[in-house]
């Protein structure tokens, strides 16, 4: 049994291995996406993760909602293994928002199917009691009841994602997995839904592991951030002490790479360079030293250890005293 200091939502030591063949006769390679994560979602609260794409951010999501099994480590949901836990129950427990409202809706179905296929797979209710939900779910995601007979192709990207939300929360779940629930949408509908998520989160004490790649995105709806590089965290702290203060030498590019209103400041330059480290082959040490403009000459052979720290964790040998001394401002 859960008490109220078990983390709604866990991952102990998680990593993901993939083995892929480049070509028809190339040799077999191991692919790291997921690399030793650890993190802990406390109930109530909004994770947001955060890094380049390509780094593993999608499949963390997969595996948190069983579609990919860890090849190492375990899940923990209330304290207790995913693994050990009816499918079904663990269903109506965590639920997915996607990406991309106008793929992941069927288009053939209409949208009082959709978004009561989770009570009919489920077999809760009849049908009077099935159309009874859709009319309220529909009403608390902003959507007039006239919609259920209509079809993904006749709603915009707005009402799509509305209908995307309402499928998720129909089920009454605890967690939900948002991956990047907004990149498909205009900058002002953008705006709409997410405010929708805060709203349902205070109403429904919902809480999210909140994926994406846009930082504004992530500082206004969520109340902790994880920044994820080439599979790792290598920081971990709140949403005020990251925008704040970022430490880790990544997180301080992601937020300089953030464009601004002014044109007169142009495109930002974060001295990352476009090459992005190949996954297949990760540098050694630390994964980041090719692009850090800070290395030390250890980070080129020796991982870092996670750190802990007065907000969260990092993982940098400029912050490890056994190491170097810590960076100043």
């Amino acid at each position: 049994m859960s008490d109220a200091t078990t983390p709604v939502l866990e991952l102990r030591n998680v990593s993901k291995v993939y083995t892929i063949r480049q070509g028809l006769f190339a040799e077999r390679k191991s692919l790291r996406a997921i690399d030793d994560v650890s993190l802990k979602v406390e109930r109530g609260g909004v994770l947001g993760l955060v890094g380049e794409s390509g780094c593993g951010k999608s499949t963390l999501a997969k595996i948190l909602l069983g579609l990919e099994t860890p090849t190492t480590g375990e899940v923990l949901i209330d304290g207790e293994p995913v693994g050990a836990q009816d499918r079904r129950k663990l269903a109506r427990r965590i639920q997915p928002i996607f990406q991309d409202p106008y793929s992941s809706l069927n288009p053939r179905k209409s949208i009082a199917d959709i978004i009561s296929l989770p009570l009919r797979v489920h077999g809760i209710g009849d049908a009077a009691s099935q159309d009874k939900a859709v009319r309220e779910i529909l009403d608390i995601v902003g959507l007039p009841a006239r919609v259920m007979n209509s079809y993904p192709s006749q709603m915009s990207g707005g009402q799509r994602q509305r209908v995307a939300i309402a499928r998720a929360l129909i089920m009454k779940p605890e967690i939900v997995i948002c991956d990047e629930p907004t990149s498909a949408l205009d900058v002002s509908v953008q705006s709409q839904i997410l405010n929708l998520l805060g709203e349902l989160r205070r109403e429904f004490g919902l809480t999210y592991l909140f994926i994406s790649h846009n930082l504004a995105v992530v500082e206004h709806l969520a109340t902790r951030v994880a920044v994820m590089y080439l599979g790792r965290i290598v920081e971990e702290a709140s949403v005020a002490g990251l925008f704040d203060h970022a430490r880790h030498p990544y997180s301080q590019a992601l937020l300089e790479s953030v464009l601004t209103p002014d044109p007169a400041l142009g495109v930002p330059d974060t001295q990352l360079g476009a090459a992005y480290p190949n996954p297949i082959a990760p540098p050694s040490g630390c994964h980041f030293h090719p692009r850090c403009p800070k290395a030390l000459p250890q980070c080129s052979s020796v991982a870092p250890r996670p750190l802990t720290t007065a907000d969260g964790r990092i993982e940098c040998h400029l912050f490890d005293e056994e190491k170097a001394e810590p960076a100043t401002a």
